[in-house]
């Protein structure tokens, strides 16, 4: 089964002034990528509001996104929703059009108990087989931080084939890592937190799906290559991105350096002007 080695991206979803996809800028976006070293796009994922996306829009980017990048660079779609069967529909319409895998969050809002997101996810493996299908758990925007024995049990699904983990706990990563290891599970941890990068490289992390590598591609390449001096470079840059719900300040960072990608739809707005100018000085002192 395939694996997602090194440094994604999860890719901005740009819009032109009318709040419409910008799909000139959009392919512009992927050939930047190409031509700095990122090893797969993941669209339509939390950095792409795909919670703002309408279901047309989605499979539109996904359609357009796979056409323009195929043979070039992977493609990931985010196809989650807490609705098992819009997931359902969604991931097979991305896989009708040839995506190399897909994301899927864990249900949010709704949640679901240890048995039912288990059975949530099995079932979208199992309509798409032999797709692969990587798990997102991501407990802030969730509400439900997935356990090390649900993630163990979802490991063994054939087609599911690597964690994005973006709980802050280097010690639940440990774990489940000692649980692949010691299990030998053909199943990988990615790094969900751009500030734990090197920490999860560290205890065995195949690499890092990214919201700065929106903006140094080629340099979140090189940290997932293990160059720890860069890590320790930009790490304050990386943790601007931060200082307000993303994407935010990613898509305020890339405006800056004038990538054009346009605004935010609603119920995302612009930052405020403390952290605009706090992230403007971090970009100028950090090329």
């Amino acid at each position: 089964m395939k694996k997602f080695n090194g440094s994604g991206v999860a890719l901005v979803t740009p819009f032109d002034s009318d709040n419409r996809i910008n799909y000139p800028k959009l392919y512009e976006l992927i050939d930047f990528h190409i031509a700095n070293g990122t090893d797969y796009l993941v669209i339509c994922g939390t950095t792409g509001e795909a919670a703002t996306l309408s279901y047309d829009e989605k499979c539109e980017l996904i359609s357009k996104s796979i056409k323009y990048a195929k043979g070039k660079i992977p493609i990931i779609c985010g196809t989650g929703t807490n609705d098992t069967n819009s997931c359902i529909k969604l991931s097979k319409f991305a896989n009708t059009e040839g995506t190399d895998g897909v994301l899927i969050v864990s249900p949010y809002y709704n949640k679901g108990n240890e048995e039912g997101i288990y059975l949530h996810y099995k079932k979208i493996a199992d309509e798409i087989y032999p797709t692969p299908v990587i798990l997102y758990n991501v407990p802030s925007r969730t509400g439900v931080d997935m356990s090390v024995q649900l993630i163990e049990k979802l490991a063994r699904i054939k087609n599911i084939v690597a964690i994005k983990e973006a709980s802050p706990s280097l010690e639940k990563a440990i774990k489940l890592m000692h649980i692949i290891k010691s299990q030998n599970l053909d199943f990988s941890l990615i790094s969900g937190n751009d500030s734990l990068t090197i920490p999860f490289l560290s205890i065995g992390s195949i690499g890092t799906i990214s919201v700065f590598a929106n903006i140094k591609p080629d340099i979140m390449h090189k940290i997932c290559l293990g160059n720890t001096d860069l890590f320790y470079r930009y790490y304050e840059l990386i943790e601007a991105l931060s200082l307000d719900v993303n994407p935010i300040m990613i898509k305020t960072a890339m405006n800056y350096l004038g990538m054009d990608v346009g605004k935010l739809r609603l119920p995302l707005y612009d930052t405020t002007e403390n952290n605009l100018i706090k992230l403007q000085k971090i970009i100028d002192r950090i090329k």
